[in-house]
């Protein structure tokens, strides 16, 4: 049967692996600048054979822009999963709606569904593309060529599942990781590690949740783990009846969860607050037993492919998310978390940090803030300083669309924010191309000092990593 991606556009793939040698660089980039950005998302190797499938359940494709000497090489490649091969060997789509395995071609019932198309992170020399419904898989870090379909760090991964957000504190070096739906799906189990410098497991405990929720990322301090549970709940019925995984349930509240770094889990307790939805962290630190997570917090569910349960519909105005900090102080007997909204005019999602602030007290976050106009989406770039409140924004032209940012320090010992941001850029009209721009994060609002244009529109992304050329093996 032909490939016919006509009827539903919205799911069209790049389908392709592309190199680009010695890009177009328009400005001057900084001769500091070494590294790898890498980037990581869903792109359809096939259309969906469910109609209610969504954007989230494309196959993986990795994109890496190389950057030294004032030039840049481009690559992309897919990530060559299990699920992956099996439908480049059938030369058809294979696998069912949305994490949902009741709707699987009954030939891939025994491998693994993951995507891994999430998000792309860095560790103990591995490349490790991410989807939280499976273990990561290992590319290789020069040529984005898949080297393990289903890593489990040498057998010690004892959950079905593993985050697409670990966590890596700058002063051990350690990798913090969990899976949720840790024993299988509709499981209210989760399992929390620590991998150290070398990949090996050196914490593993497990806890479960008030109620099977989307657990899609997490935080961690110096001394303390916590979690916040979200209304997008699963029902296996709706499931088996051709439903993706989640949906929107209104009549549940939030919950706040907080635990010990290293113990055994045990000592979890879970503070209850109203219907939130808040699925990325920007940053989070204790002061000594008083535990503060910055998040984008919104009233509603923020994904427009995802069911409500009770009659709503996707409204953009109470899904629209805001930095909000969230707080418990465990030496009180409290039963709910405080909530601060730091920034009420700024709205938008995916916040990021100087990476190497994680787990500690911190000063700088930067997020992707999304509009419309009657030119198409309208996006931009904003750094916080927590400090004195205040904010600076990037806004592109009209039209052009800005995929999630990364902070890249100026030097591996330069103060917190000092650097640059990188972010690729969609172009709106007949160019119909991307570009990686590349900003200084102390300047945002003056826009790039250089631009590194492909001749083409580039694979979407979910999230992405910097990489230094001083942490890359030769």
């Amino acid at each position: 049967m032909a490939v016919n991606f006509s009827s539903i556009p919205a799911f069209r793939g790049f389908r392709a692996e592309a190199d680009v040698f010695d890009c177009e660089v328009i400005g001057e980039l900084p001769s500091g600048l070494r590294g790898t950005f890498y980037r990581v998302g869903p792109d359809w190797l096939y259309p969906p054979t469910y109609a209610n499938d969504i954007p989230f359940n494309g196959d993986g494709h990795a994109q890496m822009f190389r950057i030294a000497d004032g030039h840049v090489d481009f690559r992309s490649r897919y990530v060559k999963t299990q699920r992956y091969k099996a439908h480049h060997e059938a030369r058809r789509g294979l696998f069912g709606t949305y994490r949902n395995r009741y709707t699987d071609d009954p030939s891939v019932r025994d491998l693994s569904g993951g995507t891994a198309n999430t998000h792309i992170v860095y560790h103990h020399g591995k490349l490790l593309s991410l989807k939280e419904d499976s273990p990561p898989v290992v590319l290789d870090p020069h040529t984005l060529e898949t080297l393990d379909d289903y890593y489990t760090f040498n057998g010690e991964l004892t959950s079905k599942t593993f985050t697409a957000h670990p966590k890596f504190d700058a002063q051990t070096g350690e990798m913090l990781a969990f899976g949720y739906e840790a024993r299988g799906e509709d499981t209210r189990d989760v399992a929390v590690y620590s991998f150290d410098a070398n990949g090996r497991k050196t914490w593993e405990a497990w806890v479960r949740t008030p109620y099977v929720s989307m657990l899609h990322d997490f935080a961690i301090t110096a001394t303390h783990i916590a979690f916040l549970a979200i209304p997008y709940v699963v029902d296996v019925e709706r499931m088996k009846a051709g439903e993706v995984h989640w949906a929107w349930d209104s009549t549940k509240p939030t919950w706040f969860g907080v635990m010990r770094r290293g113990g055994d889990g045990s000592d979890i307790r879970w503070y209850k607050g109203p219907e939130r939805c808040a699925t990325h962290v920007m940053n989070a630190w204790s002061e000594g037993e008083r535990i503060f997570v910055d998040m984008d917090m919104a009233n509603k569910g923020q994904f427009p492919f995802f069911p409500y349960l009770h009659g709503e519909h996707f409204d953009p105005k109470l899904t629209a998310g805001r930095i909000t900090r969230l707080s418990v102080d465990l030496n009180k007997h409290q039963d709910h978390y405080d909530m601060e909204v730091l920034y009420p005019d700024v709205t938008g999602v995916l916040p990021r940090q100087d990476d190497r602030y994680h787990g500690i007290p911190y000063k700088v976050g930067f997020m992707p803030r999304f509009g419309w106009t009657a030119q198409g989406p309208e996006t931009s770039y904003t750094r916080f300083d927590h400090d004195t409140r205040k904010t600076t924004t990037y806004i592109p032209g009209k039209g052009i669309g800005l995929a999630e940012p990364c902070f890249v320090p100026r030097r591996k010992d330069a103060p917190e924010g000092d650097g640059w941001v990188v972010g690729v850029a969609n172009l709106p009209g007949e160019r119909n191309i991307s570009e990686l721009q590349v900003m200084d994060a102390e300047h945002l609002d003056e826009g790039p000092i250089a631009r590194v244009r492909l001749p083409f529109k580039a694979p979407g992304q979910v999230h992405g990593w910097w990489v230094p050329d001083w942490e890359l093996p030769v």
